[in-house]
């Protein structure tokens, strides 16, 4: 039984990690005014960040249409037995409900399941990375499916902001709410817990917020994964990698630069830290 994995864009998934592990990428949508981008395919990283900066209209971002998922699901299902889709949190976006009503639009007959992640960005990114690997093993989808479910309570991420007003703006804050009224000169750190954002920790410059995200990865007693991404401020990311090498051998650190959707919601500047693995 030959098992595929879906996912969003949000997952940030570095392109040859997608072309190794033969994952889907669903794309979601960013929106500047009447123009319409599919997330990281009609709108580079870099394109993206400069109109952000630049343009008086401001994007927003919206979810895949069912078609797009049962387009994928329709397309795999010519090769596969049986697919998994492990999409962004529920909490965040409505795309977990579209890649689950997406499955009644299909024309051909596969067995597909649908997981919350409870994640987004790179944290989400090393939920499917490890389902893909067991699905490229040979496993069983409720093998797949168990490795999943086992994974997610193992991921936790960190993420240092310049500014929480992109996130603020787009409606995602969650209780990092209580950061805003005290922000002057302050970098804010956030969590993802339970599938919505949390505070974590401020600190007083971006020097000392890379020094939380690498105590915050230094914590681990264990690591299987790291994955290390950035808004436009690719220096922090590489200077952390390189900080964190010791540790972790940097060529196994997944790298990759957050997709307009994310961006849309975190602005520039922001640098996020995920990993896999046990505290001691």
């Amino acid at each position: 039984m030959t098992v595929k994995i879906v996912t969003d864009s949000v997952a940030d998934l570095p392109a040859q990690v997608v072309n190794e592990l033969g994952i889907t990428i669903v794309p979601l949508n960013v929106r500047f005014g009447t123009e319409v981008y599919r997330d990281g395919v009609d709108l580079t990283a870099e394109q993206f960040y400069d109109r952000l900066v630049h343009s008086k209209i401001l994007p927003v971002t919206s979810v895949p249409s069912p078609g797009s998922f049962a387009e994928a699901y329709d397309k795999l299902a010519e090769e596969a037995d049986e697919i998994l889709a492990i999409i962004v949190s529920a909490k965040l976006s409505g795309t977990y409900e579209v890649a689950l009503q997406s499955i009644g639009l299909m024309k051909r007959k596969c067995r597909v399941e649908v997981i919350d992640s409870q994640f987004g960005a790179a944290a989400e990114g090393l939920v499917v990375i490890a389902a893909a690997k067991a699905a490229q093993a040979g496993a069983s989808l409720g093998e797949v499916i168990d490795v999943t479910q086992k994974t997610i309570p193992r991921v936790d991420m960190r993420a240092a902001f310049d500014t929480l007003e992109y996130l603020k703006r787009g409606g995602r804050i969650g209780k990092a709410q209580a950061f805003l009224g005290s922000m002057l000169n302050v970098n804010p750190i956030i969590a993802l817990k339970g599938g919505v954002v949390e505070p974590a920790g401020r600190t007083r410059s971006r020097a000392k917020a890379i020094d939380y995200l690498y105590n915050f990865a230094m914590s681990f007693s264990h690591i299987d994964g790291i994955a290390i991404e950035d808004a436009a401020c690719p220096d922090d990311a590489e200077a952390l990698v390189e900080r964190l090498s010791p540790k972790f051998p940097k060529e196994r650190i997944y790298r990759s630069r957050t997709t307009p959707v994310i961006g849309t919601h975190t602005g520039p500047g922001l640098l996020l830290v995920a990993v896999l693995g046990d505290k001691g």
